[in-house]
């Protein structure tokens, strides 16, 4: 069977690259992707998807998990917006997290879940995240640290072993890149793609056994 790692609600590729280098089959399933036609980078597969109704072929074996469902009706970010939203999108994004986090327990491989700083924490059936990173802490992963020598307070909820890598941190003083953005319709994607650096580390602690 081969090896895998599988990225739920992952638009690019960003995390799935270093397990991809070192050889493992890697999926990355958002339904921003094609739906009639699957993109082939190496071993990355970016197939279209929902993370509550995807399943992976039979013929993989998972060693890894990681998901990023989408942070829009969440995030403190948006919380002036949350009244007017009301609770039929805050359920829409529980769902999605929750089938997330299923998927990554059933999988039986290390796994964790991505999601900005939020409402998420406060609701007792989720609980507290397992860590929280900024993108400086692991920026001297990368060959060029300032790149992501930037703030972004982001929470981990993990399982099956996962290993929370050794942080490399970039020198202050850190920038404010991600709050900084310029608006665009694609702003919130710029703004949730997961840091090279840490992509790096994570890898180094979970996919070298």
């Amino acid at each position: 069977m081969s090896r895998a790692a599988v990225f739920l609600c992952d638009l690019t590729g960003n995390a799935a690259r270093p397990w991809a280098e070192a050889g493992y089959e890697c999926f990355c399933v958002d339904v921003q992707h094609s739906i009639r036609r699957e993109r082939i980078e190496g071993k990355i597969h970016f197939v279209w998807g929902d993370a509550q109704t995807w399943r992976p072929p039979n013929s993989l074996k998972i060693a890894f998990v990681a998901a990023f469902p989408p942070c829009t009706h969440v995030a403190v970010s948006g919380a002036r917006d949350f009244t007017a939203k009301g609770g039929q999108m805050l359920r829409d994004a529980l769902e999605t997290f929750e089938a997330c986090r299923q998927a990554g327990a059933w999988s039986g491989a290390p796994y964790m879940i991505e999601n900005p700083v939020g409402v998420l924490s406060s609701i007792p059936h989720i609980g507290k995240p397992d860590y929280y990173f900024d993108p400086w802490q692991y920026a001297g992963w990368l060959s060029d640290p300032e790149s992501e020598n930037t703030k972004k307070k982001t929470c981990l909820w993990t399982g099956n072993g996962f290993v929370m890598p050794a942080p490399r941190p970039a020198n202050a003083p850190h920038r404010q890149d991600c709050w900084r953005a310029t608006p665009s319709d694609d702003r919130a994607d710029i703004r949730s793609a997961t840091p090279n650096g840490f992509a790096l580390a994570v890898f180094d602690a979970n996919g070298r056994g």
